[in-house]
């Protein structure tokens, strides 16, 4: 029996591989569950045609006009009307079983099943939400050959791992325009995330009108807000594409803005200012007031009108507490009420703020601080922390969301994202009913450092592997094939307008204060920001909201492309299966860097933006020769010297450090390449 059993499992991991396999020839992110590729294509021409059979709404209406706007984006081609005059000649044809809920809710079925063949596709899904993640694949199955657009025969079974799978933007520090989060919509519909959660209030602003206490946003946004028409426009435009939007109101601390209005909410008395600077303030709101709760249920209830969905989130996390313990009234209140800390001050808080949100017909999201001994069952759990805090919420009987791994902003490789998975580390040994209380996770983009012009470079193609991390099997965890597939629909999402590609050219162009960007181009490709919170460590000034964001570090992309291809040029010639193509790529890579500098200093004489990375285009060239010298003498067989090779791995760890706030991230490819040719042995990479 054991025999047998192992034999039944050895079956099912290679019935997975292969399966991720065969998706992977195709390139779709996320991985569906279950795939199966046969010989064959479906052309797609300008008489390509949709119908739609079974039960319909405005949604899936809708939906079927973006895939086409989509469609016509995508091939370049004036497609007909897309209605077939005659119902045996249709292209795709959809078949929805039921109507979704006009408010999209969590838990909805996502599945839908995808067969296309030589003479037509077959689109089936339970109700309109599925129906539009089919169409979202359909649209990555496009290829174009020598003989046109087509799209290979292929029967997809689909559906998610998890149900809650987010992108929260953070509005308040940098306020992003309508235009921009429309466009990361459309994006997050593409990998098929379903929730945008939508940061709007914190020290440096608030972000939404309010109608019933209009001096939130007039004195605490820099008249940089939403109305609440813009609100319901951007709902609605997420209603069409699948995706919820999840309102964030930060309470009770990261509330300067609010304070900035309404000081009688503080701890401590006004007059307040927005803050200018990031990090942790003192202001929060006073907890021992009823006039603070008054509010609160005035400002929900608004809010709770404003955004349909079923879940509102209050934030509630990093209140430092100091204007708690320093005022004499919230001092007083704590003793009588037998509180100990400023820990069980916010509980009460929380768990007052949670009866008002619940008054209101929504269930409460906080982040890890909002989780206390009394708290509700019914609120979620969103953890910033890790598993291990997600795990622990879990086995209490909370719902959670894992961000831990997922921020954004922390300029992460795509590959250390993808190996984060809500279920692993302190979460992996969770009971069947406790895992299901993981409802899935939320990337996350704080915009301290992104502007409207580069967040959509801080947010894609890296929150497409978080996608998929949370929509496809936990098996599928091939590293090469992610970073393929990323790679290709990163160039897919060009054509829904986002501008992580297209603004990078233009942005070195004002760097180098010319419209020839290449030689600039050549030096950033080279580098990568610093990681986690190491700019505003490294920071000369404190970093303010002010501070223009035009500097290399901000152009630069999180993972360089470049690093990653004389990575894999470098491996492939010392294992000794580079291609003549591959050895004369890496040979003309390395030339490319050598000779660069000599433009950089040319240019830098023009542009004071380029001043202060001309220690790294330095050590860029220097590298570039060294990296040619190594080669030499690896092509001629010849061990290099063992104090040159000494000399040069000395260089590289003065190079390696941060400058400027970057980092040279290619450095490991050539050090390789130095190591191999004086035979000594490579480090792990």
């Amino acid at each position: 029996m054991r025999s047998l059993f192992a034999v039944a499992l050895m079956c099912c991991w290679l019935a997975i591989v292969a399966g991720a396999q065969t998706a992977a020839t195709i390139g779709v992110m996320p991985m569906p569950a279950k795939v199966t590729v046969e010989d064959g294509y479906l052309a797609i021409d300008r008489s390509f045609s949709v119908a739609v059979t079974g039960r319909t709404d405005t949604h899936l209406q809708r939906a079927v006009e973006h895939f086409l706007e989509s469609l016509r984006a995508q091939t370049g081609m004036l497609l007909l009307d897309g209605k077939p005059t005659d119902a045996t000649k249709v292209t795709l044809s959809i078949r929805s079983d039921s109507e979704n809920k006009e408010v999209q809710e969590l838990g909805e079925d996502e599945s839908y099943e995808l067969k296309v063949t030589r003479n037509g596709a077959t689109l089936i899904a339970s109700n309109t939400l599925g129906a539009m993640r089919g169409l979202q694949t359909f649209l990555q199955l496009i290829r174009i050959s020598d003989s046109g657009y087509s799209v290979p025969v292929v029967t997809i079974e689909d559906a998610p791992r998890f149900p809650w799978r987010g992108l929260m933007i953070d509005v308040s520090r940098h306020f992003m325009p309508l235009a921009v989060i429309k466009r990361n919509l459309d994006g997050m519909a593409a990998v098929k995330m379903n929730v945008f959660h939508w940061h709007l209030s914190d020290n440096q602003g608030f972000r939404v009108e309010s109608r019933r206490f209009p001096k939130l946003q007039g004195l605490g946004s820099d008249g940089l807000y939403y109305t609440q028409a813009e609100v319901r426009e951007v709902i609605a435009y997420a209603r069409d594409r699948g995706i919820r939007v999840v309102p964030e109101f930060d309470m009770p601390g990261h509330s300067t803005a609010w304070l900035v209005g309404y000081p009688e909410l503080a701890s401590a008395p006004g007059p307040y200012q927005i803050e200018r600077k990031w990090g942790i303030f003192d202001p929060a709101m006073d907890p021992t007031n009823e006039q603070t709760y008054k509010f609160l249920d005035d400002f929900i209830g608004e809010m709770a009108k404003l955004f349909p969905d079923q879940y509102f989130h209050i934030g509630g996390d990093e209140v430092n507490g100091k204007q708690w313990s320093s005022n004499l009234a919230i001092r007083d209140f704590m003793r009588l009420h037998g509180m100990k800390s400023n820990e069980e001050l916010q509980t009460y808080f929380v768990q007052r703020v949670q009866k008002i949100v619940s008054k209101h017909g929504k269930i409460m999201v906080g982040w890890d601080e909002v989780l206390s001994p009394g708290a509700p069952n019914s609120i979620v759990v969103q953890s910033w922390r890790g598993q291990d805090s997600l795990a622990a919420a879990a086995k209490q009987g909370y719902r959670g969301l894992l961000s831990y791994g997922y921020y954004l902003d922390l300029n992460w490789s795509a590959k250390r994202h993808y190996e984060v998975d809500p279920l692993a580390a302190g979460a992996a040994n969770l009971g069947p009913e406790e895992r299901k209380r993981i409802l899935g996770g939320e990337a996350c983009i704080w915009s301290e450092y992104v502007s409207p012009e580069n967040i959509d470079s801080r947010i894609w193609p890296r929150a497409a592997v978080i996608a998929e991390r949370l929509w496809s099997p936990q098996e599928v965890r091939d590293t090469d094939s992610m970073y393929e597939r990323m790679d290709e629909v990163s160039r897919r999402l060009d054509f829904l307008g986002l501008t992580h590609n297209s603004n990078y050219v233009p942005m070195l162009q004002r760097i180098g204060g010319t419209l020839e960007s290449s030689a600039v181009q050549t030096l950033t490709d080279a580098v990568e920001p610093v990681k986690d919170y190491a700019r505003e460590e490294l920071a000369i000034t404190p970093p303010t909201s002010a501070d223009p964001l035009f500097r290399v570090i901000d152009a630069a992309r999180p993972e360089s492309p470049v690093g990653r291809k004389a990575e894999r040029l470098v491996a492939a010639l010392l294992s000794r299966t580079a291609s003549d193509e591959e050895k004369t790529e890496l040979r003309t890579l390395l030339v490319s860097w050598k000779e660069n500098d000599a433009r950089i200093e040319e240019l830098a004489r023009q542009s004071f933006l380029l001043e202060e990375v001309l220690p790294i285009s330095q050590n860029l060239a220097r590298l570039g020769a060294v990296g040619l010298q190594a080669l030499d003498y690896l092509e001629k067989r010849e061990k290099a010297p063992g104090g040159w090779a000494d000399q040069q791995l000395a260089f590289f760890k003065e190079a390696a450090k941060p400058n400027a706030q970057l980092l040279l991230v290619v450095i490991p490819a050539v050090e390789r390449l130095v190591q191999a040719s004086a035979g000594q042995a490579q480090s792990e990479q």
